[in-house]
């Protein structure tokens, strides 16, 4: 088959990759610029192509592009705005939604894979409302659509998961904002990358919405506790009544590296109860749960 991959370059684009060209397809990579791409490496596979595309500011192609995107089978929508302006950025989320699916109603694609968030609950931040909308957006097209809502993803490189490993690995004693007890419900990469693959053109996931979730609700604070014991490090972390998010965002995005305005919405959103509905993809698909200790242990090379 041949896929469209949007999101490409970033952090379960690059994950996906490998295993969708390891189950024989070819892939079309969709980046916003092909400069920042490596020269060798994955993507100068053969099965491989790449298009620049910024959905954003594009709701046409040019003929080039159309000719490579034209006969696809599927897409990939792993796209996101979260390093965008903090007041902003929800409009370009809906932007995005809106030039993407109507470039691949064009195309000859039978299925639509989204990867958005857990958004269960009635008060969202603007991150998880925004990813709710795109859902909606998606959704409202002609061709079938499959939603994956992941809360935490557990893996090395996941922006959220990165807060957690930097926060054990520098700092003996930890003291938080009260929703460090806030319930989540974290999910292992190698899971996610096996439902995103395994939906794939499965006519029984058409028109589904799945939550994707590991085997137990942990909260933030169990999170950091558990990494602990995994490492084996001894940390002592408390919390306090008020921390102002812009204040734990600035402290975040010193101490990863990541964008403050990336580290002002996670955080906005870490107050929300991010807690999967049940469903029964994992037996339609075969897939076993890793535990969130499993998933740690993975990333560590433990």
């Amino acid at each position: 088959m041949k896929i469209l991959l949007t999101g490409a370059n970033g952090y379960i684009g690059k994950k996906l990759l490998p295993a969708l060209l390891e189950d024989g397809h070819k892939v079309v990579c969709v980046v916003r610029n092909r400069s920042k791409l490596p020269f060798t490496g994955i993507y100068s596979h053969h099965n491989v192509s790449i298009v620049e595309l910024d959905f954003l500011k594009d709701d046409e192609v040019s003929y080039d592009v159309k000719e490579q995107i034209n006969d696809i089978d599927a897409a990939y929508y792993l796209i996101h705005s979260l390093t965008l302006n903090t007041k902003t950025f929800d409009k370009s989320e809906k932007e995005t939604a809106y030039n993407f699916l109507k470039i691949v109603e064009q195309t000859s694609a039978k299925h639509i894979i989204y990867l958005g968030a857990i958004a269960n609950e009635e008060q969202l931040s603007m991150h998880l409302a925004s990813r709710k909308k795109v859902e909606e957006i998606l959704k409202s097209g002609s061709i079938p659509f499959t939603a994956l809502k992941a809360g935490i993803i557990v893996g090395c490189g996941s922006a959220s998961f990165e807060i957690i490993r930097t926060l054990i690995e520098k700092f003996p004693l930890i003291v938080g904002p009260e929703w460090l007890n806030t319930p989540s419900q974290p999910v292992s990469v190698v899971n996610v990358i096996q439902y995103l693959k395994l939906v794939l053109l499965r006519s029984d996931c058409f028109n589904e919405s799945y939550d994707l979730g590991g085997p137990r609700v942990l909260s933030y604070k169990e999170m950091l506790k558990r990494y602990a014991r995994v490492r084996r490090l001894k940390r002592y972390i408390y919390t306090m009544p008020f921390v102002p998010p812009q204040l734990a965002s600035l402290f975040i995005s010193l101490i990863t590296g990541k964008s403050y305005c990336l580290a002002l919405n996670l955080i906005k959103s870490m107050k929300i109860p991010i807690v999967a509905r049940q469903n029964n993809l994992d037996e339609k698909l075969g897939v076993k749960r890793l535990s969130y200790n499993e998933a740690v242990t993975r990333c560590c090379g433990l």
